[in-house]
């Protein structure tokens, strides 16, 4: 570890990075300022306009798109309102841009001092092709509301989300490979039952996605029931055309769906972690679970309360900062059962 400790300095800080850039976008899609920038240029974006007249012609471009026309025309939406929603949505494109400079700089100068063993670069080299796909995902997305709906598509929006979390798991996962290079005895069912967890929990990152971009969380307000004290309300069947449809694409299926996950989730760490009694474990396997099973009641009770209260600014925010260190946990488990 002290060998590769500028490396490893360097993969956590992009960690970081990751994690800020993540809530900043959640901030972005809760104020509703994801459509503010109708174009995307890698200089001339930078930094926001500096004039008056600048504003003005970036606030004349954006009523040329649907979200205006539609929806801020008929609000009173000031020039003041758009430097709103526009800062958010910058703020987010400019954290990509530095997070990018943070990976690509570093990893230069390392491969010149020979700082990185071979099997390290490949992986560094995987980070930056899964850092450059992400920013063509987020155009991707917000492409989406440029055209005809004011929203951007929540199939786009979750694929975002998701790969950003994909990607600072295997940031930390490289990180992790350095500080401990050390191999420890593989338990292979607590491996198995490990890695069945993550893909659990995957998806249920993947239908919050779905209900952030469908607004799905405003609705069935009630928990543990649905509304009108239903266990499955009649509307989770009847939204869309079919059963796939509305279970993807139908707001009271989706949050069914991301509801009833919750306890899938929380009942595969809890196996996991019960399971891990009849096994002899390293002080940092035992750690690591007792940090997971925290985690995930934590946010079991973020996402109660935050449907409860018809997903308020703050409480949104803390539920998908919460799902980012619960993934973090998860990520340190599974690495310290796989290595």
């Amino acid at each position: 570890m002290k060998t590769n400790k500028p490396v490893i300095i360097w993969l956590l800080s992009g960690c970081f990075l990751l994690f800020i850039m993540v809530m900043v976008g959640g901030i972005t899609r809760l104020t509703n300022s994801g459509l503010s920038m109708t174009d995307w240029h890698l200089v001339t974006d930078t930094f926001p306009p500096t004039s008056e007249k600048a504003w003005n012609d970036a606030f004349e471009e954006y009523k040329k798109f649907p979200e205006y026309q539609k929806i801020n025309i008929h609000n009173d939406f000031t020039l003041d309102d758009y430097k709103f929603i526009y800062f958010w949505e910058w703020f987010h494109r400019f954290i990509g841009r530095i997070i990018g400079l943070v990976f690509i700089i570093p990893f230069v100068y390392f491969l010149i001092k020979k700082k990185l063993d071979s099997e390290t670069i490949k992986k560094c080299i995987i980070l930056l092709f899964m850092g450059g796909f992400q920013g063509f995902l987020g155009w991707f997305m917000v492409k989406s509301g440029l055209i005809d709906n004011p929203d951007v598509s929540h199939y786009r929006l979750a694929l975002h989300l998701t790969f950003a979390f994909i990607t600072f798991a295997y940031t930390l996962w490289v990180a992790l490979d350095l500080i401990y290079p050390n191999k420890v005895e593989v338990i292979l069912p607590l491996r198995k039952i490990a890695r069945i967890a993550m893909v659990v929990l995957i998806l249920q990152i993947i239908y919050g996605g779905f209900v952030a971009g469908l607004n799905a969380g405003l609705i069935h307000n009630h928990w543990p029931l649905m509304s009108e004290g239903k266990l499955i309300h009649e509307t989770v069947w009847i939204e869309q055309p079919t059963l796939l449809q509305n279970l993807t694409e139908g707001k009271s299926g989706v949050q069914f769906i991301h509801r009833t996950f919750a306890y899938f989730v929380v009942g595969m760490i809890l196996f996991l972690y019960f399971k891990s009694k009849k096994y002899s474990l390293t002080i940092l396997q035992i750690k690591g679970l007792n940090v997971l099973v925290l985690f995930v009641f934590a946010q079991f009770i973020l996402g109660i309360f935050t449907l409860l209260l018809h997903v308020p600014l703050w409480l949104g925010l803390a539920h998908q900062l919460m799902a980012f260190l619960l993934l973090s946990a998860m990520v340190l488990v599974l690495h310290r059962f796989s290595k």
